[in-house]
Formats: C-alpha cells, sequence, structure tokens
C-alpha cells in the first residue's frame, strides 16, 4: 500500500448535507481498495484562479493508504462527478502530523 495525500475541490453551491453526502461517497470508494488515515475539513475558501466561473469552492484534505492501481479507477470516477471541481493525489514518504497548516491559518 502506497501512502497519498488528497485534496478535493467541492462545488461551493453544495449545501453541508450534499458536501457530507459526497464525501462519504468518496470514502467508500477508497476503502473498497484502501484505506482512509485521517479527514481535515478546511472549510469554504477562495480559489486562486476561476474554475467553470466559482470563486470559492469547499475544501477536504485526505490521507490515505491506496494501491497506485486503484488510485486510477478512484481518479475517473472523481473526473466524472460534476460536484467535484478539483482534486489533487500526492504520494508521500510519511504522513504529515495533524492539524496541518491549512487548518490552522484564519479562515
Amino acid at each position: 500500500m502506497n501512502k497519498f495525500e488528497a485534496v478535493l475541490l467541492f462545488n461551493p453551491n453544495l449545501s453541508n448535507p450534499a458536501v457530507s453526502k459526497e464525501e462519504n461517497s468518496f470514502k467508500k470508494n477508497i476503502e473498497s481498495s484502501g484505506k482512509v488515515i485521517s479527514i481535515e475539513d478546511w472549510g469554504l475558501r477562495d480559489i486562486s484562479f476561476n474554475i467553470s466561473n466559482y470563486k470559492k469552492a469547499f475544501y477536504k484534505f485526505y490521507q490515505l493508504e491506496i494501491k497506485g492501481a486503484n488510485l486510477q479507477d478512484i481518479k475517473k470516477i472523481l473526473t466524472q462527478n460534476e460536484k467535484i471541481l478539483r482534486y489533487l493525489f500526492v504520494k508521500v514518504q510519511e504522513h504529515q502530523l495533524l492539524p496541518s497548516k491549512m487548518n490552522n491559518e484564519e479562515k
């Protein structure tokens, strides 16, 4: 199993229950072939450039353990989801200690 850190940007027009539903769907997809170590909610933040005419997005940070081959299937599912504006997966040697610097910043 490889260690990854992921950031997902959710559509800012979603309600909190809708964001939670999408988050649970993502966790279920990950847990089918790996595991979620921890999650941080970074909240509604500005985006540095407009994505589909949105200036803000809900940011969620995940620490994951998953096989690299299974990650391609997860990326395909995320790409097809219209409620997720962007995602980023970064392979790491060790997970950073939480809470992260982004979570400690004043929102």
